[in-house]
């Protein structure tokens, strides 16, 4: 249960990238072969798609996979590093705090609003950025946490 959980991120979004895919290519030989689609596999894939991309970016950050800018960090005297790197995760918690409220303020005006297939709640698409950016949150609040007990080892 606990692998589970380590790897939520990667395992829906994983879910999400093969089911979107499936659905897709099912899709694309239906049209070809037999002139017919399915009609919400086009709507099932965009919202497995939105899933995959913020997901994706949680599980990326969360593993340090993301492209980082660390010119002003490199030019920067040693000492002065550890101070850089929690002022650095502190902007970057207030920043993805902020989304992450502003996604669910988003979700919950987009409850009422139903997709143009389905007829589900847009909430279910919209969703995903609470889910992704409430992630990448809680891993901010981790390497801000590892950052200061760092810099407290050392004192």
């Amino acid at each position: 249960m606990k692998t589970l959980l380590k790897y939520f991120d990667e395992i829906i979004c994983g879910t999400a990238l093969v089911t979107m895919i499936t659905l897709v290519i099912i899709n694309v030989f239906l049209r070809y072969l037999f002139s017919y689609t399915i009609s919400w596999a086009e709507e099932v894939a965009t919202i497995c798609f939105v899933w995959c991309v913020f997901l994706g970016a949680s599980a990326t950050y969360k593993h340090k996979l993301d492209m980082g800018i660390d010119f002003f960090i490199s030019r920067v005297p040693e000492k002065f590093s550890s101070t850089v790197k929690i002022c650095t995760g502190l902007l970057l918690l207030v920043i993805n705090g902020y989304i992450f409220v502003m996604a669910i303020i988003f979700t919950r005006i987009a409850w009422e609003k139903p997709t143009a297939v389905l007829g589900v709640s847009s909430s279910v698409v919209n969703s995903a950025l609470i889910v992704g950016f409430g992630l990448v949150t809680l891993y901010t609040l981790q390497f801000l946490y590892r950052d200061v007990k760092s810099i407290e080892r050392q004192i």
